[in-house]
């Protein structure tokens, strides 16, 4: 199950709807899909405090980079893992939910 999926789902349950009850022939969790999305785009640019949290890290792949250069790695790393999650598995339920 995708990241897009479970928040979907997180969002129908916590409205006390079933999330795989059929709704216009999908899943009912599908109707939660837009705000999940503007959630994602509201959060796609990490705050100072994430960046120099994932500049721990990535000091260890890259330790010959400034401070300045692993934030702006985490930073990157931040954006494309919420881009990829914002297209994956928009309406294909996962296995065990169909």
């Amino acid at each position: 199950m995708s990241p897009l999926e479970r928040a979907c789902r997180a969002l129908c349950e916590l409205e006390g709807n079933p999330p795989d009850e059929a709704f216009d022939g999908r899943p009912m969790w599908g109707r939660y899909l837009p705000q999940v999305k503007a959630v994602l785009d509201a959060m796609h640019e990490p705050s100072p405090r994430m960046t120099e949290a994932g500049a721990e890290i990535i000091r260890y792949v890259g330790p010959d980079e400034s401070a300045f250069g692993h934030q702006a790695e985490a930073a990157n790393v931040w954006r494309f893992m919420i881009d990829v999650a914002k297209q994956s598995g928009e309406w294909e339920p996962a296995a065990n939910h169909r």
